[in-house]
């Protein structure tokens, strides 16, 4: 920082300050994910409102603005780092402290409802919650009048310069593409995967876990992973970066490809350029590249025969009794079988995007007002009925089965997670990717040049452009399924 201009020096010294206070946040909700008390929900709601008042506080003060408005900088990082800031504070000045404050301690407490509502099937439970967050969801979007539909602030501050109009469009050029390929290959039977609903106790199959992604490059010295009811990622810095997962002892992928997934995201942000710490600059560029790196790492190298022509022998040696009858054609089958299937997180490659589809649809319809959220459970099993051939027996496994909407915003919550399988296909297209010997290094490397280390200097179609040559396109996607399933079930 020595000869940085003294107002950008200045900024930055806020900035880290800033940065704090929402990593001490971050970490707040960790805890309450994780291994908080159940008697702590009620203060924990309150002092995550505290922290995200003070935050925004801070950063929407008028010495922000005048020290971007009088900060000059002298190379490219540093030119990143105010553009960046200063759309960030545009967007923020528009959203009223007490709301920032009010909107934090409800997502908070509406976590808490969901935790106790979903494995007791009581979606009435948590309504009166989802009701008001749909509320505040709309007021949201309402800070940034101008726009075509009112999903589209929401989708751009998770997606930026993403509208509805847009993903509608991509959504239903891929839907085409998806519906028979679908159709194809549930019309044939369906593959045996008993060999992954056997018994397999859980410290072992976290052991294997953590094996897989140290050799994907994740650091145990910058990170660790919890348990929690629904799996993500989260960062308190670039030196702390922590992943969580779900076990299930008759369910060999539950944790397994959770933890695979999960480790994308880390690797992503302990990939960022040290410099950005503590800056705006200083994590992923958009929900749906952060979501392919995810599904990268957990289905285009670790649902892939050449990753497991690797480790499926040291699997076997991990639950013996259980695997080593069963051969790699059979375990890989397994691990790609295509079926229609009532949660999204199970899904497979083949389906998954549908259901996320369904959700992005009911999204704008709440927030049109063309869906009330009284009916959203009915909703949601016609839909299900409609595009999967399936009914949920109940809510559980329905309306309540996704945490996002319980802990979040309704708008620009899922629309990421079918970009980042589009995104996932065109990286890997470009990146050197054989991962024979389970040899990870070319592709981590590729990636940590190309995208991790950028963290927000780029906008995702800048990074895009510059590392694939091409705008965003559906079609090294579509070749990825058609190929890999059509060897799979002979299309």
């Amino acid at each position: 920082m020595v000869n940085m201009h003294p107002q950008l020096q200045e900024l930055k010294k806020l900035l880290h300050e800033i940065d704090d206070l929402g990593s001490a946040g971050s970490l707040l909700s960790w805890d309450q994910t994780t291994y908080m008390p159940p008697g702590g929900a009620a203060a924990r709601g309150r002092q995550l409102a505290t922290l995200t008042k003070l935050a925004h506080e801070k950063f929407t003060a008028p010495v922000i603005g005048k020290l971007l408005a009088a900060a000059r900088a002298e190379n490219e990082d540093e030119d990143a780092l105010l553009r960046v800031t200063r759309r960030d504070y545009e967007r923020a000045i528009k959203i009223p402290v007490a709301f920032a404050a009010q909107l934090s301690e409800h997502q908070s407490q509406t976590y808490e409802l969901w935790t106790k509502a979903r494995p007791a099937n009581d979606f009435a439970s948590v309504r009166p919650a989802l009701e008001k967050t749909l509320d505040l969801s709309r007021q949201l979007a309402d800070f940034f009048p101008g726009y075509n539909h009112i999903a589209d602030p929401l989708i751009d501050a998770a997606d930026y310069g993403m509208k509805a109009a847009t993903i509608r469009q991509v959504f239903g050029e891929l839907r085409a593409q998806l519906v028979p390929i679908v159709k194809a290959i549930t019309a044939q039977p369906v593959a045996d995967e008993s060999c992954l609903r056997q018994h397999f106790p859980e410290a072992a199959q976290l052991a294997f876990g953590q094996l897989v992604i140290r050799q994907f490059g994740f650091d145990f010295q910058r990170g660790r992973q919890d348990k929690t009811h629904h799996p993500f990622m989260t960062k308190f810095s670039l030196g702390d970066v922590r992943i969580t997962t779900r076990v299930k002892e008759n369910d060999l992928g539950e944790a397994l490809f959770s933890t695979l997934h999960e480790a994308g995201h880390a690797l992503y942000e302990q990939g960022i350029d040290p410099g950005y710490e503590g800056t705006p600059l200083a994590g992923g560029t958009s929900a749906g590249v952060h979501e392919s790196q995810s599904r990268t790492w957990e289905n285009l190298v670790g649902r892939s025969r050449a990753f497991w022509e690797f480790f499926y022998p040291q699997l076997q040696a991990t639950f013996p009794t259980q695997l080593k009858p069963v051969p790699l054609a059979t375990f890989y089958r397994a691990i790609n079988k295509v079926e229609r299937s009532l949660i999204r997180t199970d899904a497979d490659e083949v389906t998954y995007n549908l259901h996320v589809m369904l959700r992005f649809d009911f999204e704008l319809q709440l927030l049109e007002g063309k869906l009330a959220v009284k009916d959203l459970p009915d909703a949601w099993h016609a839909r299900y009925e409609s595009d999967l051939g399936l009914r949920a027996p109940d809510d559980r496994d329905g309306v309540l089965q996704d945490v996002h909407w319980y802990g979040g915003i309704i708008g620009g919550v899922f629309q990421g997670y079918t970009l980042g399988n589009i995104l996932s296909a065109q990286f890997f297209e470009a990146a050197p990717h054989d991962i024979a010997g389970g040899n990870f290094k070319a592709l981590h490397d590729w990636l940590r040049e190309n995208i991790y280390r950028h963290g927000r200097k780029f906008t995702a179609d800048e990074l895009l452009q510059r590392a694939t040559g091409q705008p965003m396109t559906i079609e090294p996607y579509v070749r990825y399924l058609r190929k890999k399933y059509g060897e799979l079930y002979r299309l």
